[in-house]
């Protein structure tokens, strides 16, 4: 499903983003990538899904080589590709269902499909009852699961997962993850970069370990030291 075969991102003047990276997700796995501040983790992500290019080695993604993928070839890939960051990013103006149905009419879907859709992620994330409120009457939680089902629109086979949980409570942080674990059940390929030891231990999945832009680590069910 994700496959990184040697890759190495370097900054101008000679700043390592990630260096050597070599690894493979498979369908369906649930993944967290790790690290201190600095350490690659959101240079890893923005190659996931081609927001930067490799300055060496190759970036598969459900068999498809991104490496040098052309910016007319973004939009198709992203929507294969769902992504969550920390900041929620959602529009202030619109209201629950808007921001989600928003996803797909930038992509051109048809009114009736947008219709069948929607519905239907708002009860994924748990906010059926809330479609017509504003981003600012919902609880960081409630507008990180809009985000969540902004990105489940497109049924996408891979989950980015972005610091999803670095602006919330940990009851907040407790309850995004509880719904991460849900969608993977799915079949949704999840891969989350974070700092937060502590979820990424309460998970007991496949754990990432990023230094210095190397991956240090690489443990089936294991946990995040510092």
């Amino acid at each position: 499903m994700i496959r990184f075969k040697n890759v190495s991102k370097t900054y101008p003047p000679n700043v390592v983003g990630v260096e050597g990276v070599s690894l493979h997700v498979k369908p369906g796995e649930f993944v967290s990538i790790v690290g201190k501040s600095g350490t690659g983790k959101s240079t890893f992500a923005k190659l996931l899904f081609a927001e930067e290019r490799p300055t060496r080695g190759t970036i598969e993604i459900g068999g498809w080589d991104i490496t040098h993928i052309h910016d007319r070839d973004i939009p198709l890939l992203r929507r294969q590709i769902g992504v969550v960051f920390q900041d929620f990013k959602l529009l202030p103006k619109k209201t629950v269902y808007e921001n989600v149905a928003f996803a797909l009419q930038v992509a051109g879907e048809r009114p009736h499909r947008i219709r069948e859709v929607v519905p239907k992620v708002l009860e994924i994330v748990n906010l059926q009852d809330k479609l017509d409120r504003y981003p600012n009457q919902l609880s960081g939680g409630e507008q990180q699961r809009v985000a969540i089902g902004r990105a489940l629109v497109h049924s996408p086979k891979i989950l980015i997962a972005d610091e999803p949980t670095g602006n919330l409570d940990t009851l907040n942080s407790r309850e995004i993850m509880d719904l991460l674990s849900k969608i993977n059940e799915f079949g949704t390929t999840i891969a989350l970069v974070t700092h937060d030891r502590d979820m990424v231990n309460r998970l007991r999945r496949r754990v990432i370990t990023l230094e210095e832009g190397k991956v240090v680590s690489d443990v089936e069910e294991g946990r995040y030291k510092l």
